[in-house]
């Protein structure tokens, strides 16, 4: 019975042990804490969700405001540091409310790529700026730090500032893959800054695509022509491969992409054989001018042959006797891997 009454008491003892931290986290003993800046935060919020236009926007900056000191004042009271750096954890979400204050977007994204890029040198002036100050309240002073602080503030803001600018580096880079996907198929083992941690690819994305688009508009012009009508499109065709091209370059696909002003669209045609001079070897080449590992750049090479077949047609439905005429057929080799250097001179 007795152990009973000693478990019932030992569990009421803590309960009311719990209780009493509860309130005491969430009920300030004075009107002047931090507990009071959160509170304002909280009631500027759902003020003004009832709010519209500039008062709306007024009253959530004042609660941003409230949200940003009551952080920082509860996180200074006995500060945690960041291990291996005297960087307080509290600066650091103080940093972060501060960015997504300055630089995110209530409507729609408050990650954006500037709070992120600005949120580590933030952090680093929130916790060097008391080091100017003596007291605390009303009573704090202007000072100069210590030169030992001195020391430890410009390593810890200019550490920052270098994280900073690595994260900036990083979203550099990836807006650069993005908006010109065919760097993704470049060489970068002599690079010091971009580590691939993916095979490189064996086609240019783009440049294979603008091929394969180019293929059927190709075969449609000439396939089933007169050869003669052929051989003057042929004659003409750095223009017509031009304006096929631009179609090309002009799809869904890569009209919303920078990398299409860096593809360069030219044929090449010769004679395979000096012999037959009604054959043709056509070579479309997809060009990239666009930054590469080599100064030379690379192209993308699809061969077609083009050669006369005779069609038979019959001069009338009651006669058996045919007319012959020579009409072009065109096939069309698979796309080759990126070719290093300068593509061939036009002949």
């Amino acid at each position: 019975m007795n152990t009973l009454f000693k478990d019932l008491l030992g569990l009421t003892n803590f309960i009311s042990d719990v209780y009493a931290g509860i309130k005491k986290f969430f009920i300030p003993e004075r009107a002047y804490s931090w507990q009071t800046l959160l509170y304002l935060s909280i009631f500027s919020w759902a003020i003004s969700y009832f709010a519209t236009g500039a008062i709306r926007d007024t009253i959530a900056f004042f609660g941003w405001l409230f949200l940003i000191a009551g952080t920082a004042w509860y996180t200074t009271d006995d500060p945690a540091r960041i291990p291996g750096t005297y960087m307080p954890v509290g600066a650091v979400i103080t940093g972060f409310l501060v960015s997504v204050f300055a630089f995110g977007h209530s409507d729609r994204n408050v990650l954006t790529t500037n709070t992120i890029v600005y949120w580590p040198t933030i952090s680093a002036l929130i916790t060097a700026i008391p080091e100017f100050f003596e007291g605390s309240g009303t009573d704090a002073k202007t000072q100069l730090p210590k030169p030992e602080d001195r020391q430890k503030i410009v390593v810890l803001v200019a550490s920052s500032m270098l994280l900073s600018c690595w994260i900036q580096f990083y979203f550099v880079v990836n807006n650069w893959v993005a908006e010109y996907p065919s760097l993704l198929s470049d060489n970068f083992q002599r690079s010091t800054f971009v580590i691939r941690t993916e095979p490189p690819l064996k086609i240019s994305p783009n440049g294979a695509a603008i091929l394969k688009e180019m293929q059927p508009r190709i075969e449609r012009s000439i396939e089933k022509q007169s050869w003669s009508q052929v051989e003057r499109w042929l004659q003409n065709a750095n223009a017509n491969i031009a304006n096929l091209g631009q179609k090309v370059l002009d799809n869904k696909r890569l009209k919303d992409k920078e990398e299409k002003n860096l593809w360069r669209i030219e044929p090449r045609i010769t004679n395979p054989n000096p012999r037959k001079k009604d054959e043709y070897n056509l070579d479309i080449l997809s060009i990239w001018t666009g930054p590469s590992s080599d100064p030379r750049g690379y192209y993308l090479r699809q061969s077609c042959q083009i050669r006369p077949i005779a069609e038979s047609k019959n001069r009338s439905t009651t006669q058996k006797s045919e007319q012959t005429s020579l009409i072009a057929e065109i096939e069309c080799g698979p796309i080759s891997k990126p070719i290093i250097g300068l593509p061939p001179a036009q002949r």
